[in-house]
């Protein structure tokens, strides 16, 4: 049985942390699903619960050598609001099927609202208390960030979509544009408001990160036979892994438009029988699917756009690590880093690039633990903390860039940001992701040298947040579509759409406008309802959908290919 390096860490009795090298059996060091499965399980493991430390117990100088060598997957997560959202509603069949569609829509809401209500708390307690009889690993902080990013996507789509059109410019823009001064755009109180954004390109960095995380270690191992069959069953199972719950979400999406007779508010028309709806969602389906398609858009899920980036950047990931495969670590980095500067300064591919930066951390990492590090870069892994809250600054700043615009101009008139726009590369069309790409690589460094930091992603509440992330991302939209737009309606939210589409719903409970923009009394009173529903709703998906499609290509995998040669001989 194979076997490679490992390091566990113990605490000694002043409470510092120790790490230890062992040798760990290949089949149990590879527990983390590389293809995006992210099940209980991979993130815990039986044993007591482990307290994380206190901030006054860290040290003046922070350790920046790894936690642990493998992390959990990162699902893919959403997109930027897009003004694909207003301006195009419209009303399919008789009139009276609408009406008694909403009647009915209105009992299972008041039914789900009664549900959720009396759920909410204990769900939240559930959430909230202590694990004590699951021992958090090292690294689980990543699937509490990833948790935590779906958060923020459900937060900024939720305020576009139920404040309309006008909120779309002052939440994208920036503080004291055109004389504009917002709370919610406020330099670092943005983050929680449109972080969704930046949310995007950490879920890359992580993804890049986990993909590359045991092909890696196997590599620094030398062991290329293990290394061929792992490739070969991650690449076997990402696409399924990806979009398989996509498929499920946007064929019961679309089939409840024509099911339950109620007209979503949704930029698409419906087709006038279900079979037509079936045919335009298989057309619509094969072609975002398809991996060499100029378009990544979904015409049933939206927010899906990064879904084939997240597969195009998975090849990238495969291929580059078959690439090298027999090289030295030196030449390996200095690959990774010409890779890194290709894809972000001499042509337009962002994301290719974020997914590029995790896998160059990751070989980083390991090299760390297995102290194999270029003696030029030991120096930079123990640095003041000090240096890390600047970092951290720097990046909460520049994360949320406006992007109102992609016109640099744009950027160039907003205060404070005159100066940074001179730092955009001529080959990257949209200024914004630039400044997510730095931000978000800052964030993955920082934040494991952080303890305060790192101990909120492990708490239980992000920990649960980042097992149902991929179908919060997925079905967090069709809630908002649906009861959401009735909700908002009901509470004072009206926007352009309401009175065609659900005009008996407009004030039917109104509740006061009072306060700043996306935190007033009616947006928070919905939220009692849309918020918990959402979430049980991820978990119900998580359990019968996302979690059987691993388990299914897990299967899938085993049962139709047998154990390959070593093809990189």
């Amino acid at each position: 049985m194979a076997s490679s390096s490992s390091a566990t860490t113990t605490m000694t009795t002043d409470g510092r942390p120790t790490l230890r090298m062992e040798e760990v059996p290949l089949e149990e060091s590879a527990s983390v699903d590389s293809t995006g499965g992210h099940p209980a399980s991979l993130s815990t493991h039986r044993a007591g619960y482990s307290k994380p430390r206190s901030p006054t117990e860290q040290s003046q100088k922070t350790d920046f050598s790894p936690r642990s060598a493998y992390v959990p997957q990162s699902p893919s997560s959403a997109q930027p609001y897009s003004t694909a959202y207003s301006g195009m509603f419209s009303t399919v069949g008789k009139p009276g099927n609408n009406d008694l569609a909403d009647k009915s829509l209105a009992q299972d809401i008041y039914g789900a609202a009664n549900t959720t209500l009396s759920t909410a708390s204990q769900w939240f307690k559930r959430t909230s208390e202590p694990q004590k009889h699951l021992k958090l690993k090292r690294t689980a902080y990543l699937d509490g960030l990833r948790g935590f990013g779906a958060l923020l996507v459900y937060i900024l789509h939720n305020t576009g979509w139920s404040h309309g059109t006008w909120a779309l410019t002052i939440m994208e823009a920036g503080w004291g544009w055109h004389g504009h001064y917002y709370f919610a755009t406020a330099p670092f109180i943005r983050t929680f408001f449109s972080g969704g954004h930046l949310a995007v390109a950490v879920f890359f960095v992580i993804s890049g990160y986990v993909l590359a995380a045991k092909p890696l270690s196997l590599i620094q191992s030398k062991e290329t036979v293990n290394l061929a069959d792992n490739l070969g069953s991650a690449l076997f199972r990402r696409w399924l892994r990806l979009f398989i719950p996509v498929l499920v979400l946007t064929f019961l999406w679309m089939s409840s438009w024509h099911l339950l007779g109620f007209r979503p508010s949704v930029p698409q028309i419906p087709e006038r029988t279900y079979l037509d709806e079936v045919w335009k969602w298989y057309c619509d389906f094969k072609n975002y699917s398809f991996i060499f398609n100029d378009s990544y858009f979904n015409a049933y899920s939206f927010h899906a756009w990064s879904i084939p980036l997240e597969f195009r950047g998975s090849i990238v990931i495969y291929t580059t690590l078959i690439a090298v495969a027999r090289c030295n670590t030196a030449n390996r980095l200095r690959i990774e880093c010409a890779l890194l500067f290709y894809f972000m300064y001499i042509v337009d591919g962002w994301y290719c690039a974020l997914f590029i930066v995790g896998m160059l951390l990751c070989d980083l990492d390991l090299l760390a633990i297995r102290r194999e590090l270029p003696p030029a870069l030991k120096r930079i892994y123990t640095q003041p903390q000090w240096v890390c809250y600047i970092l951290l600054t720097v990046a909460l700043y520049i994360g949320n860039v406006p992007a109102n615009s992609n016109d640099i101009m744009e950027l160039r008139g907003t205060p404070g940001w005159y100066y940074l726009s001179f730092l955009k590369p001529q080959a990257v069309f949209n200024h914004a992701w630039f400044f997510r790409f730095w931000a978000a690589t800052l964030l993955m460094i920082i934040i494991p040298r952080l303890g305060w930091l790192q101990s909120f992603f492990e708490t239980p509440f992000c920990q649960y947040l980042g097992r149902i992330s991929f179908a919060l991302y997925l079905v967090h939209g069709p809630v908002m579509w649906s009861i959401g737009d009735r909700i908002y309606a009901a509470v004072g939210l009206a926007r352009d759409g309401h009175d065609a589409l659900v005009p008996a719903w407009i004030n039917r409970f109104p509740f006061p406008n009072w306060g700043v923009t996306g935190l007033e009394v009616n947006f928070l009173a919905s939220q009692l309802i849309l918020f918990p529903l959402t979430l049980w709703l991820a978990e119900v998906f998580t359990r019968l959908v996302d979690e059987p499609s691993v388990k299914f290509t897990q299967w899938l995998f085993k049962t139709h290919t047998t154990p390959e040669r070593d093809f990189l001989v």
